[in-house]
């Protein structure tokens, strides 16, 4: 049974120029571009309360852009009983702190066992909310707080919430190299130019990206960091502190090869070691409840290879 979904956002000036299919792409990520272009030419799209049946038509900048729309149920991903670890649940929301390794999505490489299975195996209704309600992504080997919308109004304030960049999001980072003071990143990411499975700081072609960062703990040859961010590029944690020179620990994308320093005694060397994904949660989590609007905020501590990773770092730094 299809049901009726409404989204709204506003375009960016920066916009300007672009053709819509294009702009709805960047707006509404959750729908793939074939189908807000078949969403348009069947006279779904308004722009500025008229209905625009061309993908191709030049935006402005500055437009209200609403689209109402039947959206079927989506049947592919099928249910399956994987564990969740639930920290809030009501009527509209369900936040969730994720593993390192569970994958978010089904994609190629991963056709199961992600966190949208299970999600359909703890609420089968969630069938009817796109992407069974995931409104944002964390890496596969990230962990932490995630937040899933129950309902399509839940799933759309949502959307319109970070968009808007309302939504606070903090995480956990451990850093190489001993960083002397907080600061901000501010730049554009996209896709790497010869690697198309990475991202890099593009200076030309990439989206506007900043991450706000500060210092939590030194250690002797390491930083942990408190890092939230305006934008949710892919990766953009990692990219833009990889451009500091001061990348993840374990991140084997933007790491680097693997190294120890100088002086490390056993212990460290072997958590190090054994340390295989990138230093990065999610532990904090504050947004507008849909329904009632209350502010709300949870938290969730790191799991135990970074509680590990700690206590190994401050025993180096000990002595």
């Amino acid at each position: 049974m299809a049901e009726l979904m409404q989204l709204s956002a506003r375009v960016p000036a920066e916009a300007a120029g672009r053709r819509l299919d294009q702009v709805l792409a960047e707006l509404f990520p959750d729908y793939s571009r074939s189908r807000l272009q078949h969403w348009v030419r069947a006279g779904a799209v308004q722009v500025d309360g008229r209905a625009w049946t061309r993908p191709r038509d030049k935006l402005a900048g500055g437009e209200q852009v609403e689209i109402t729309a039947s959206l079927p149920e989506d049947r592919r991903c099928e249910a399956q009983d994987i564990p969740l670890q639930i920290v809030h649940e009501d009527a509209e929301l369900l936040v969730i702190d994720k593993p390192a390794g569970l994958v978010v999505h089904p994609a190629a490489g991963n056709p199961d066992g992600t966190l949208q299975n299970a999600l359909l195996h703890h609420d089968p209704a969630l069938a009817a909310v796109p992407r069974a309600g995931i409104v944002h992504r964390l890496d596969k080997d990230t962990s932490g707080l995630m937040v899933v919308a129950r309902t399509l109004t839940a799933h759309h304030s949502l959307v319109a919430q970070l968009q808007a960049r309302s939504v606070s999001r903090e995480y956990l980072a451990v850093v190489w190299g001993v960083m002397t003071a907080g600061g901000s990143v501010e730049q554009p990411i996209g896709r790497h130019p010869v690697d198309r499975k990475r991202m890099a700081v593009l200076r030309h072609g990439g989206k506007p990206a900043v991450t706000h960062y500060r210092v939590a703990e030194r250690f002797r040859a390491h930083s942990l960091l408190r890092v939230s961010l305006e934008t949710g590029r892919t990766h953009q944690i990692r990219v833009h502190m990889a451009w500091l020179r001061h990348p993840l620990v374990g991140d084997p994308v933007y790491g680097g090869r693997q190294r120890q320093p100088a002086g490390a005694g056993e212990a460290l060397r072997q958590t190090l070691h054994g340390f295989r994904r990138q230093a990065l949660h999610a532990t904090r989590l504050v947004l507008d409840h849909p329904a009632s609007g209350e502010t709300m905020a949870w938290e969730a501590p790191p799991p135990a290879d970074f509680q590990a990773l700690l206590a190994a770092l401050r025993e180096d730094a000990a002595g």
